[in-house]
């Protein structure tokens, strides 16, 4: 019957006899297929790797890429991690012409490529010449060879007539080097086939540039030079932004990709990202691939250049992969498993079995594959059967998918190093790849895209192929370099406003010192901005003190009552008892007397909680709004702040207020002392640890000091004998235009939209309150040059306000990775922010906490001085009492206000003591105090 359908066939016949050979022909195939596939998975059963082994694979490639990035580990790194000094990405505002020289064979290329940029989108025009380099030169002195590689560039320049311009050049130099910067390479060794000599050890920028110099007809700044791994991630990071790591499959194999600073041990600082070019072709030359290594990959080894090196390039790379294939052909031939144990000269021949007919042989379309097969077996002199061609199409198979798994399990360690660093659940990235693997094999790509989803499913990985070489990488390098430099220069000239030389903080304490003496005057306070208000108190704690005190805090809508126990002699202590009581908004915003009636009410519950119903006790009052004193225990309110409106008490001392609502109370009596305010109870809090201390400072919210001055000083009280604590109120330094030549656009704006423009403008370039904003507006100008979120504002953060003071302290915080600096300016809307915006944000930060760090210290230089002038003394030792939320939670604010004011005021010894206790200590101690003079005075 076959016979039958067969001649029928043969004939040309139609119908049920075609239909039934063809059924039975693609049985026969499949059968066959079926059983020389499996002939040969059992055979080479060693090439086929598990997803378990490729995730081991994965894992010991990531601890080899810890060992490079690792100063210690580094120098006997198999995978060496060398930094490139590329910084930076493409981020699609480059333009400009830029010259690349790509040299890495026998023939290199000139690229002119020009770069614009409109509103819609980026584009590159580019223009280049081929070249050959003559065996001779390969082989010559180095000096003859870039005197040829410049003269070439001489032609194309005069022949684009741009000979005249000195234009930036990006040099692409694909052979082994060390950089240490971005324009220095030394090459390490020559590779295809190059012997140049002299060059070997030398920095072949140097090389070019002295042969451009020795010409003398043109001149080219040389801005960077590059391996093609990351010339390739460079042009497609052109194309796509997300683009950070660099892949080539071809002859050889590499990649590079972007990684932390932070991680890079081998370079100085920690700021930002660099390009790492892994070298992974050497990943396995110190034994780790030994357990999956075959006979066959010895083999190859064995009778390479290189034997020893590039083990890991040996089982992926074009350069080896149809050897691979040949030898075990040959293999299998002599076990008499392929071509009856038959082999030819040609098949023997190392290199007669081309990587291109691995492609060729795998392709899928319509069994090609097979016949192509049989074509390049018999060019090798064979005589091969059907299961010859599909066993050999098998063994290629095989060769090639472990290629792409082991290449799959490499970039799986990058991707998760990436994600890791990033702290991302998913990671979203682009892999810029090229490599003629990668591009002509039919399956490579795929089977590595696949194994890559596999083994990191929390990865979303672009594959973007490289259609314009590594030349336009350079060119791109190059751009980018120019851009950082450009932008960099923009910003810091911006910046240097917001910077103040020691020459004008001395202006700054000049001027501090005139306000202050005009403050003090009878005849020139009225117009003062610096208000110097006298607080009656005369003295700081000399340990005598003693006894039991009241002191009430009210500074906001919680307010505290404490029980403050003073004890004198040798254990010297203070005790305190506190309770924190809520104003309720209707009491803020009512009458005086229900809202004094409620505070005595608070003061009667925290005395019948303390066990002290019905006790008369002297009380200090800290009342932290803006008031006027005559003598210790009277303060008029001026006016309310914080959200208190509570009527009939501005006009109104506070403290006749207070003692009519105890009388109204009729529990209790209570003797008030002092009313205070919460610099002094800074100052007095301190000093009851400190006799030295005769400064108080806050830098919070707001920023205030006071200071003990000397009575004869004190024009608006009479009397000339002792001292007196003055509230100097110098937030409002400046109001009167004593900073104008230091504010900046930024502080102008701040000012314009507050809630008191033209007030308090001291305050406004120091205190909490308006930091963040200072920055929100400078990063709003930078945004608005293009010098920062490539030109995109985030709606939130033109917003007022929303960017807080807190993030300053969080983002110069030593310890916060620029992923949390990511983090804080997603939570402001800018999710499409990069890792050198972090960079960024946060010198503009350091720019602004510095300033009002050292313009605080400008004014402590002006008080302390005048405390050592007032003395007459040479040298003047003095502590200073500080609190505030700035101050205390900054990580640098007191660092720098330390530094900058033993710079101003050299001839005092300045110690700073935090206040831990808050103010309500302070008015408990200013009434032991004044009691104690009091009991003195009698």
């Amino acid at each position: 019957m076959g016979s039958d359908i067969w001649a029928d066939i043969e004939t040309g016949k139609k119908g049920i006899a075609t239909m039934i050979a063809s059924h039975l022909l693609a049985y026969y195939f499949t059968e066959l297929h079926h059983d020389q596939v499996q002939k040969v998975d059992k055979y080479l059963y060693h090439l086929r790797l598990s997803e378990e082994n490729l995730m081991d694979v994965s894992l010991r490639f990531r601890r080899e890429m810890d060992r490079g990035l690792g100063r210690d580990t580094s120098p006997t790194a198999a995978v060496k991690m060398l930094p490139t000094f590329v910084r930076s990405t493409p981020d699609g505002t480059e333009q400009g012409d830029f010259l690349a020289l790509d040299l890495g064979g026998t023939n290199f290329r000139v690229l002119l490529v020009r770069v614009s940029s409109n509103s819609k989108k980026q584009e590159v025009e580019m223009e280049n010449q081929i070249y050959a380099i003559p065996e001779d030169l390969m082989r010559g002195s180095g000096s003859e060879l870039f005197d040829h590689i410049v003269e070439c560039l001489a032609i194309f320049l005069e022949k684009l007539g741009i000979k005249d311009k000195k234009l930036p050049l990006g040099f692409t130099f694909s052979f082994p080097c060390q950089q240490t910067k971005l324009d220095e390479s030394i090459l390490v060794s020559w590779t295809k086939g190059f012997k140049a000599s002299g060059v070997e050890g030398k920095d072949v920028v140097s090389m070019l540039r002295a042969a451009i110099k020795k010409r003398g007809d043109f001149d080219i700044d040389i801005v960077a030079v590059i391996n093609d791994t990351v010339g390739t991630m460079m042009t497609c990071g052109y194309d796509d932004h997300h683009c950070e790591i660099g892949l080539i499959v071809g002859t050889g194999t590499n990649a590079c990709y972007m990684e932390e600073m932070r991680n890079l041990e081998t370079v100085e600082g920690d700021e930002g990202r660099m390009c790492v070019n892994m070298e992974w072709g050497a990943f396995g030359d110190d034994g780790a691939l030994d357990d999956l290594r075959t006979p066959f990959d010895v083999e190859i080894d064995a009778g390479s250049l290189n034997p020893g090196k590039q083990l890991f390039e040996k089982m992926i790379s074009g350069l080896y992969m149809g050897e691979l294939v040949r030898l075990i052909l040959v293999k299998m031939a002599k076990e008499e498993l392929l071509f009856q144990g038959k082999t030819t000269p040609e098949l023997l021949t190392t290199g007669h079995f081309q990587t291109s007919f691995i492609s060729a042989i795998e392709n899928e379309k319509n069994n090609q594959g097979l016949l192509n097969a049989e074509q390049i077996l018999q060019g090798l002199g064979l005589t091969p059967s059907a299961e010859d061609c599909v066993a050999t199409q098998r063994v290629c198979q095989i060769v090639s998918t472990r290629a792409s798994q082991l290449c799959a399990a490499t970039l799986a360690a990058v991707l998760r190093q990436i994600r890791d660093n990033k702290a991302a659940e998913r990671l979203r990235t682009t892999v810029g790849v090229d490599g003629s693997v990668y591009k002509n094999h039919p399956q490579f790509a795929r089977r590595l895209h696949k194994m890559v989803r596999r083994l990191v499913p929390d990865c979303d990985v672009r594959f973007l192929r490289s259609e314009d070489g590594s030349g336009k990488g350079a060119a791109m390098v190059t751009a980018v370099a120019y851009r950082l430099a450009n932008q960099h220069a923009e910003r810091q000239r911006i910046l240097d406003k917001l910077r103040l030389s020691h020459d004008q903080l001395l202006e700054v304490k000049r001027r501090m010192a005139e306000a202050m003496e005009r403050g003090l005057s009878r005849d020139t306070h009225g117009n003062a901005t610096v208000k110097m208000l006298p607080t009656y108190v005369r003295s700081t704690p000399n340990g005598t003190e003693r006894g039991d005190f009241l002191a009430l805090d009210l500074g906001g809508t919680n307010f505290r009552v404490l029980l403050v126990r003073v004890r004198s002699g040798k254990k010297r202590s203070v005790e305190m008892h506190n309770k924190i009581y809520a104003i309720p908004q209707d009491l803020m915003q009512g009458t005086g007397d229900e809202l004094f009636d409620h505070i005595v009410h608070c003061i009667a519950d925290f005395m019948e909680y303390m066990g002290m119903k019905g006790a008369s006790l002297p009380l200090g009052f800290t009342f932290s709004f803006p008031c006027q004193q005559n003598r210790l225990d009277e303060g008029i309110l001026l006016k309310w702040t914080k959200g208190f409106r509570a009527t009939g008490c501005e006009g109104q001392d506070v403290v006749t207020l207070l003692k009519d609502a105890i009388h109204r109370h009729e529990e209790f009596d209570l003797d008030v002392v002092a009313v205070v305010n919460d610099t002094v109870g800074t100052m007095m809090t301190c000093g009851y640890e400190d006799p030295y201390c005769e400064v108080g400072l806050i830098v919070g919210t707001g920023t205030n000091a006071c200071y003990m001055e000397e009575m004869e000083n004190v024009e608006l009280v009479e009397g000339n004998e002792g001292r007196m604590c003055i509230n100097m109120e110098w937030g409002a330094f400046g109001d009167h235009g004593e900073l104008n030549d230091f504010c900046t656009t930024f502080d102008h704006a701040v000012d314009e939209r507050s809630a008191n423009p033209g007030k308090q403008q001291y305050e406004k370039m120091i205190s909490g309150m308006y930091l963040g904003e200072v920055v929100r507006n400078v990063l709003l100008d930078f945004t608005s040059k293009g010098l920062l979120f490539r030109g995109r504002l985030s709606e939130r953060l033109k917003t007022r306000g929303i960017f807080e003071t807190k993030f300053l302290s969080q983002i110069e915080s030593d310890r916060l990775a620029l992923r949390q600096v990511r983090a804080i300016l997603q939570h402001l809307g800018l999710t499409s922010s990069t890792c050198d915006d972090s960079i960024l944000v946060k010198e503009v930060c350091t720019v602004v906490a510095r300033r009002a760090a050292q313009l605080c210290a400008a004014g402590l230089a002006a008080v302390v001085d005048k405390i050592r002038k007032n003395r007459q003394l040479e040298h003047l030792r003095v502590t200073v009492g500080v609190d505030g939320t700035l101050y205390k939670l900054h990580p640098h604010f007191s660092t720098i206000l330390r530094q900058t004011l033993r710079e101003l005021a050299p001839q005092c010894e300045v110690s700073i003591m935090q206040s831990e206790d808050g103010s309500g200590k302070g008015a408990a101690l200013i009434t032991a105090v004044a009691c104690r003079m009091r009991n003195e005075a009698k």
